[in-house]
């Protein structure tokens, strides 16, 4: 079982992949019939659905007939690209990580049978597989069990059925990028971190790096401490479309001095980079700075990997001209860490999305 670098705890499993036939269900539906899912593994489906562990099925079945069972049995709706059919279950499972784009070390199998089992573990070995017997003690251990269930992994599944329809709209659009963002009727908020979001913006500035500004993590200790300064914004971007949510796709932490606005940190999701969210993010901010008022200084530090960021910044109109209010801001620790500078105006909303934001003029 592979163990994350540094604190012992295995990989986190991402999706669960089900055999059907006496693991899911009990009997064989082909031969009984008739099957029935015991109430602890019903449960099971959806406890780690409640964690944001995706789930999906290999099974050797009719996919029509499987199909509507899962259906009549109520637990269609929990499976994300079941692979039903009657080939290798080994090319299933790597089909629906590959789809996921996840590691196989973060996908599990669970089959009763262990000729299966064996085949999956030969051609995907990095897939950790089980028993059918094991079926109702998986939420006990440790790698289906995620410190923190954040608010945007209680619905991961419904994230990601709406992102394949996305896709798949996408791949049928005809015209250029804009116009496919346009059909979107994508509506970006920025808002206030509250309590519950809190655990997705640590996690965005812990695992965000290409869009991250700085690099720095931000603990959970150190952002409620800041949400409860009145010199401090801590702000959280959403996105949704006419597919579904996004989910929280940015954070951006913001000092308020009297003359000038300190940008600390800005992180945004990968995911959403075609979007143009974070230089929606950054001309909003611009915009607010422009009422109050104010200049805005922003901290960047080159991370080897956020050069995109830098780019961000730079197209913004951030630049490393002197200015006295630039003074005003104690200068960051480390020397690698640029402060750049940016008079505020006013700034129009994108055309492609409409903003909901608070008002921090």
């Amino acid at each position: 079982m592979s163990a994350d670098p540094g604190d012992g705890r295995p990989t986190l499993v991402k999706c669960l992949v089900w055999d059907l036939d006496d693991t899911l269900w009990k009997g064989t539906l082909l031969e009984d019939g008739e099957v029935r899912v015991p109430d602890e593994v019903r449960d099971v489906v959806l406890e780690l659905d409640a964690r944001g562990v995706l789930q999906s099925v290999a099974s050797k079945n009719d996919h029509d007939q499987a199909w509507a069972r899962l259906e009549r049995l109520g637990l269609a709706e929990y499976f994300v690209l079941p692979r039903i059919g009657w080939g290798p279950k080994s090319e299933s499972v790597r089909a629906i990580a590959d789809r996921l784009n996840f590691a196989h070390g973060a996908v599990a199998f669970i089959d009763d049978q262990p000729i299966e089992r064996a085949e999956v573990e030969y051609g995907v070995p990095e897939v950790r597989c089980y028993t059918a017997e094991q079926a109702a003690s998986l939420p006990e251990l440790p790698e289906f069990s995620p410190e923190v269930v954040t608010v945007d992994a209680r619905h991961r599944r419904h994230m990601y059925l709406a992102g394949f329809e996305r896709d798949a709209a996408r791949s049928e659009f005809g015209g250029p990028d804009e116009g496919f963002l346009r059909s979107l009727d994508l509506v970006m908020g920025i808002g206030r971190a509250g309590v519950e979001e809190l655990s997705r913006v640590e996690e965005l500035t812990l695992r965000t790096s290409q869009m991250n500004a700085t690099g720095v993590h931000y603990s959970d200790a150190t952002l409620r401490s800041l949400v409860t300064d009145p010199a401090h914004e801590v702000l959280v971007t959403t996105l949704t479309d006419r597919f579904g949510p996004h989910g929280a796709v940015g954070v951006a932490l913001v000092e308020k001095c009297a003359a000038v606005w300190h940008l600390k940190l800005l992180a945004t999701s990968c995911r959403v980079v075609s979007f143009g969210v974070g230089a929606a993010v950054l001309n909003w901010l611009v915009d607010q700075a422009a009422r109050a008022g104010v200049h805005l200084v922003a901290d960047f530090r080159p991370t080897g990997r956020n050069r995109i960021m830098e780019i961000a910044y730079r197209f913004a109109g951030f630049t490393e001209e002197p200015c006295a209010c630039r003074d005003a801001v104690p200068r960051p620790s480390g020397a690698d860490v640029q402060r750049l500078h940016l008079v505020s105006e006013h700034r129009e909303a994108p055309a492609t999305m409409r903003v909901e934001a608070v008002d921090l003029a």
